[in-house]
């Protein structure tokens, strides 16, 4: 099935793997960074700053405590203004607090958030408060019976149960780093993974690819060499329907077309060289019969030369004749011997004639030929 695809089907199938790895890595990577970005804010804003907050609060309940404690001594001084400090820090631990108990907490928390804020709030109305109350009156006794009875008495479980608040943080704080770690190197391996995975799949999907082009051309150019060498006789197989089975089919039609060419082309030259044969055997043939007519014109030129002597000979026979025959007229009387010449001169003319007779027999003969 593979081979059926074009190789443009095939760069872009493996150019849309890439793309969705590329996708799928940035959407894990961008989910991750969220998600990690989500517990650093909520490290931040319901741990760290709560953390803070708690330790406000126990910094400024504690001073609060030794300033009332220092207020109690014989030798206190400025007692006023250390009473106005401890009441601002008692309005800054209940802001701290407000604040703490909007952070986002589990039910545990909040159950030993509650059970503090209520032990604050007694420890205010019973200790703190009336101590207070005592020190602005300069009523000294009142003031060091609270702070050494029902203040101290107050405070050790509101201060167990602060620092109890500041050690869950703290747990909660580590556990939240402790699963961010976990979340980290769970992504990391899935990256890690997914990139080796990635790598892989492309590799062998890069190496088909290459082998899918590179194999069928260097075949194409193997092709084209033996061809432009007079090579026809070579196998071409086509085995896919892609752009190089294309070309190999095309090869294969100008290879067969080829061959057709050269086959009709052999055979012109087969006819033309038996042609070339025939007019061969003909031109010697002309040249036999050629020669032989040069001699037969040249023998019937000799015949005629002969004719016209022959016939220059009857000529001159004639003129004698005649002569003779006007001396005969006139002496015919005279005798047997100019008659007897007369008879030998008519001989000769005889003869003459019937040798005229056989050179026109042997002109018809030629002419025949």
């Amino acid at each position: 099935m593979f081979k059926n695809l074009t190789i443009k089907t095939r760069l872009i199938a493996v150019l849309a793997f890439l793309v969705f790895e590329l996708i799928v890595g940035f959407a894990i990577g961008i989910l991750n960074l969220n998600k990690a970005n989500g517990a650093l804010e909520e490290m931040y804003s319901d741990r760290l700053l709560a953390l803070a907050d708690l330790d406000d609060v126990g910094r400024l309940l504690t001073l609060t405590q030794l300033d009332l404690v220092r207020a109690t001594q014989p030798d206190a001084q400025n007692v006023g203004a250390t009473m106005d400090r401890v009441e601002a820090n008692v309005k800054r631990v209940s802001a701290r607090w407000a604040k703490y108990m909007e952070t986002e907490m589990p039910a545990q928390e909040r159950a030993l958030a509650e059970r503090f804020g209520a032990e604050r709030k007694v420890f205010l109305e019973q200790g703190m408060e009336p101590a207070i109350a005592a020190l602005r009156a300069q009523d000294t006794a009142r003031a060091v019976q609270i702070v050494n009875g029902d203040m101290w008495r107050l405070f050790e479980p509101m201060n167990r149960t602060i620092n109890e608040l500041v050690e869950m943080q703290q747990k909660t704080a580590r556990a939240d780093y402790e699963e961010s770690q976990r979340t980290y190197h769970l992504v990391l391996a899935v990256c890690v993974a997914g990139l080796a995975f990635g790598v892989v799949v492309a590799t062998v999907l890069g190496w088909l690819l290459v082998r899918a082009i590179v194999l069928p051309l260097q075949a194409a150019v193997k092709i084209a060499g033996g061809v432009a060498q007079g090579d026809l006789t070579q196998k071409i197989d086509v085995r896919s329907n892609d752009e190089t089975g294309r070309l190999m089919a095309a090869l294969r039609d100008m290879n067969d077309s080829l061959v057709e060419i050269v086959t009709r082309v052999r055979a012109g030259t087969d006819n033309i060289a038996t042609a070339s044969n025939e007019i061969a055997d003909g031109n010697l043939d002309l040249s036999s019969r050629t020669e032989q007519q040069a001699g037969s014109l040249e023998e019937t030129a000799s015949s005629m030369e002969e004719l016209t002597s022959t016939v220059k000979q009857n000529a001159d026979n004639a003129r004698q004749a005649n002569v003779l025959a006007g001396s005969a007229s006139e002496v015919a009387g005279k005798g047997g011997v100019v008659v007897s010449q007369v008879v030998e001169t008519m001989g000769a003319i005889n003869a003459s004639a019937s040798r005229i007779v056989e050179i026109i027999s042997v002109i018809d003969g030629i002419a025949f030929q």
